[in-house]
């Protein structure tokens, strides 16, 4: 007897009509018309069973905090940094962590359950990194919380920033970051890589770094996280975030750099929503976009995982918390429209976001946790263009998050009374 099973539902992998049993917490069991007892059934009624989704990159110290102390005018990279920097030393343990865990009610309501955070540690009180210490304690029941140590004013350009990314770490904060692209000069910034990977190396940790985030073709400071990666064995320990500088790089360059990338086994995770916000600033027309060469890179077998990075913060004043909309952007603005195309696209913000944070018991697969989310679509195309509802967001067997299907009530003459608004490319309700 099982605590729960599933019935009648679709897998991202394409099979329908699946049953998904649980017991203490993990998948006990997949498959077709299952013949069990359970405590609890639910029936999906064809409707799309998913993983929770992942977030690789994100900075919740400065989450939900836009508008203080002003608005980013310009919209610029550089402004919301300068903000970033007045902002921080009126930042309380308190006020982060409130807002914090008021982005983490929202993440779970969106089926986000697992969150890659930077942390900034160029202030020596390190208020952010004790806040976001307290707030991984806090979710730990509900949503798995990485934290990275993150130089914003630079490792060595930030006052004493070697040595409080250094007691970061030794608080306990889980990944080393850095920010090479914004050192003083591009040999500090190579110095920078070479500095944080050799840490990583002797703590054992792994890395993520900000790197190129900038229109740059000239910033190749991920050749160097390369080289840095092979020469320290952190081979799929090492993400190399943003990775805008790529988009303005010459054709030749990157084919050098896309198999360096490969051979160090280096996750490659953009921000589609940030990275065309901030981009191209200084352009008039043609005007660049700012995404990294996501197709290529694919094809090259790198793992490609999407981040958020920013909800209504200095450098993002929109967002919502939903992978789904990180994904439909990228969609756009990567020209990947094609139905495979689109599976790989959700895997950029699941099994592949997963796999860059390292996250064991993860997926759709008998003996995984069981966590979960069914969403008011069929299947993961009609989730990338409907953002629809989460209708269950599951944890280890448990809901931890419920809505009712949205449906759309009608008074057409001739036509039915009501819409799902789940509905499928023929604009037919989903199910009847």
């Amino acid at each position: 007897m099982f605590d729960l099973i599933i019935k009648n539902a679709n897998l991202p992998d394409g099979r329908t009509g699946m049953d998904i049993a649980i017991a203490g917490g993990r998948i006990a069991a997949i498959e077709a018309n299952l013949v069990a007892e359970a405590a609890e059934t639910i029936d999906a009624t064809g409707r799309l069973i998913s993983p929770p989704f992942v977030d690789p990159h994100f900075h919740m110290d400065a989450t939900l905090s836009l508008g203080l102390p002003r608005m980013n005018v310009s919209g610029t990279l550089l402004e919301g940094i300068a903000l970033w920097g007045e902002l921080r030393p009126t930042l309380t343990v308190e006020a982060l962590v409130e807002r914090a865990l008021s982005y983490c009610d929202l993440a779970v309501s969106q089926g986000l359950l697992h969150i890659r955070t930077h942390v900034d540690t160029s202030d020596p009180k390190l208020t952010t990194v004790e806040a976001m210490l307290e707030v991984k304690e806090k979710v730990a029941p509900y949503i798995d919380l990485q934290l990275v140590a993150f130089p914003q004013d630079g490792y060595y350009r930030a006052k004493d920033g070697e040595a409080s990314l250094n007691r970061a770490l030794d608080m306990g904060v889980d990944v080393v970051g850095g920010i090479p692209h914004f050192e003083r000069t591009m040999d500090d910034g190579a110095k920078s890589v070479a500095a944080l990977c050799r840490i990583a190396a002797e703590r054992g940790l792994s890395v993520d770094m900000h790197c190129d985030e900038t229109d740059d073709p000239m910033s190749r400071h991920i050749e160097t996280l390369a080289a840095e990666t092979v020469r320290h064995g952190l081979q799929g320990r090492v993400a190399g975030s943003h990775l805008t500088s790529m988009h303005s790089m010459d054709n030749y360059y990157v084919s050098k750099l896309i198999p360096l990338i490969a051979e160090a086994e280096i996750n490659a995770i953009p921000n589609p929503l940030i990275n065309i916000m901030l981009q191209g600033r200084h352009d008039t027309y043609p005007k660049r976009r700012g995404m990294t060469r996501v197709r290529e890179l694919l094809a090259a077998g790198i793992n490609v995982a999407f981040g958020h990075d920013c909800v209504m913060d200095p450098w993002y004043s929109m967002g919502s918390g939903d992978m789904l909309e990180v994904a439909h952007m990228a969609i756009h603005v990567t020209q990947m429209a094609s139905i495979e195309d689109k599976k790989a696209i959700f895997d950029c913000i699941t099994v592949n976001s997963a796999k860059a944070l390292g996250l064991d018991g993860y997926g759709l697969s008998v003996g995984n946790q069981a966590n979960l989310v069914m969403l008011q679509a069929e299947d993961v195309i009609e989730a990338l263009r409907l953002k629809p509802a989460r209708l269950i967001v599951m944890r280890n067997g448990k809901v931890i998050s419920k809505v009712e299907p949205k449906v759309a009530a009608l008074s057409l003459p001739g036509r039915p009374g009501s819409l799902d608004c789940g509905f499928n490319p023929t604009g037919r309700p989903a199910r009847d």
